[in-house]
């Protein structure tokens, strides 16, 4: 192999190690708002700017072991701005509400890419809610 197939490939290997460092959101911190019904979920993120927006996309609810009443969960944080080129670091909270996740009470488990995840456990719905019955996912 020549040096500047070497280098070449170093290069390459570097550039694609950076790229995904650019688009790789974190958690700081994730916890469940019992007053609010809410995730609550600190982002570290980077960018050219702050105005990231967040959302959730959930998966399939499923039982956490057969005929449990304990169920589990996975939701994906997706970013508006996923590539925006990682200039700054920034840091948001964000609530998302639970409002309409039927899913309980659940093990959460957030995902971000490429590969955080952040576990956390969400009760029954609060007192005084209608709507209890476990349908395959909400949000």
């Amino acid at each position: 192999m020549s040096n500047i197939t070497a280098w070449g490939l170093v290069a390459t290997t570097l550039t694609l190690l950076g790229a995904a460092a650019a688009y790789a959101d974190t958690f700081s911190s994730a916890h469940y708002d019992p007053q609010t019904d809410e995730l609550v979920v600190t982002m570290i993120y980077g960018g050219t700017n702050p105005n990231h927006a967040f959302s959730l996309q959930w998966g399939k609810c499923r039982p956490l072991t057969p005929g449990a009443k304990e169920h589990q969960i996975s939701a994906q944080i997706l970013d508006s701005q996923w590539r925006d080129a990682a200039r700054r670091d920034f840091t948001k909270t964000v609530r998302f509400s639970l409002k309409d996740v039927e899913c309980r009470p659940a093990e959460v488990t957030l995902h971000t890419a490429p590969r955080f995840y952040y576990r956390l456990h969400i009760p029954g719905r609060p007192a005084g809610e209608n709507g209890a019955s476990q349908s395959p996912s909400g949000g």
